[in-house]
């Protein structure tokens, strides 16, 4: 199965931005529709942004017109921009494939957003 890597969270500002890149270990695997995830502390793992290999994408309400989901499929790379932040998208986050396999589940990347 593909295990993903994800990499690119830290600590921010409120209001500031981060990008998070995620790409399979081990291989220049094909993929198709992949999603980025969040969990915070004490809540379940939620779908936040997700993208078709042609390109369509699709997010949540809490994250519409803040995140962008990108991807580039030559170099097997999914990519999460996030503007605005504040607090509530303190998570870790993952990517994987849309629906989840649950084999696939990587390390996570931490954000937090405290000032």
């Amino acid at each position: 199965q593909i295990q993903f890597v994800e990499s690119g969270g830290g600590l921010v500002q409120p209001g500031g931005s981060l990008t998070l890149s995620c790409k399979p270990a081990g291989g220049n695997f094909r993929l198709n529709t992949v999603g980025w995830y969040r969990q915070a502390p004490g809540k379940q793992r939620d779908l936040v942004a997700q993208m078709t290999r042609g390109g369509s994408a699709n997010y949540a309400d809490s994250v519409k017109g803040r995140f962008t989901i990108s991807r580039d499929n030559i170099i097997n790379t999914v990519y999460l921009q996030m503007n605005d932040l504040n607090p509530e998208d303190t998570a870790v986050y993952y990517c994987n494939h849309v629906p989840i396999d649950y084999k696939s589940w990587g390390q996570g990347t931490q954000v937090t957003v405290s000032s």
